[in-house]
């Protein structure tokens, strides 16, 4: 059967710098919340995402549209595809932490002490507050179950989508061993707050081969869940991590 014929949409597809995971390349969270975000509003089903390379920065790349969903291409190098997800999202969500709790939890950030990519727009540890969430992903009590407290000085999907990211690599075990998100899925149901006190909690949920799976949820600080999502994520090289350019 031959490959789907693409529209071409007529707005590029940019990851403005700032939006950076890697230090050349984008954060998958928000590369796939601005995707999800071209197929679906909040409060509708979830989307999946699976990044092909890794998405070049300040770049136009050309968007495509089939039925299936959208493809987004770096000249003639695929950079991701999304589409809506083809089955529920996997397992039970763990309850909500208290946001003191979630705060807390910071102390334990392992990132503090060992982080592959510094300068990461969600959990960098190099970038000022001001400008990055500043996610401080740390152990609960449970000690498999990882939170970090967040007040969401912008609220957007891509917003949504990149505090749902790298929580999940660090409750897998980012720190020593460098990972790279390969399929995001995720449902926004509402966004979050400006201002408002918000937790994200995150979890492990299997290894296969080089393959992490982790999940995420974004509570409210009363407990009301805004958003959830599953994760692959890929165990590399950081020195391998740079944007694929024929």
């Amino acid at each position: 059967m031959s490959a789907p014929v693409l529209d071409r949409v007529s707005t590029p597809f940019v990851v403005p710098a700032r939006f950076c995971g890697p230090p050349a390349s984008g954060n998958g969270g928000w590369v796939s919340g601005h995707a999800a975000g071209l197929l679906t509003e909040p409060g509708g089903p979830a989307v999946s995402v699976r990044l092909l390379s890794p998405p070049p920065l300040d770049t136009a790349m050309e968007v495509r549209r089939d039925d299936a969903g959208i493809e987004v291409l770096d000249g003639p190098h695929g950079v991701l595809r999304a589409g809506p997800a083809t089955g529920p999202l996997a397992g039970d969500v763990p309850g909500p932490v208290g946001y003191a709790e979630a705060v807390a939890a910071a102390g334990g950030f392992p990132g503090l002490h060992d982080h592959p990519f510094p300068g990461c727009f969600v959990c960098g540890t190099d970038r000022d507050p001001a400008d990055g969430l500043a996610l401080r992903p740390g152990p609960t009590d449970g000690g498999s179950v990882f939170a970090a407290a967040w007040v969401p000085r912008e609220s957007s999907v891509e917003m949504a989508w990149a505090a749902l990211d790298c929580p999940g690599a660090w409750a897998l075990g980012f720190a020593g061993r460098p990972m790279v998100l390969g399929t995001m899925t995720a449902q926004v149901r509402e966004l979050p707050e400006v201002g408002a006190a918000h937790v994200v909690v995150a979890w492990p949920q299997g290894v296969v081969g080089r393959k992490h799976h982790s999940g995420t949820a974004l509570y409210t600080e009363d407990g009301r869940l805004l958003a959830r999502a599953d994760a692959i994520w890929i165990a590399v090289d950081p020195a391998l991590v740079r944007p694929a350019r024929g």
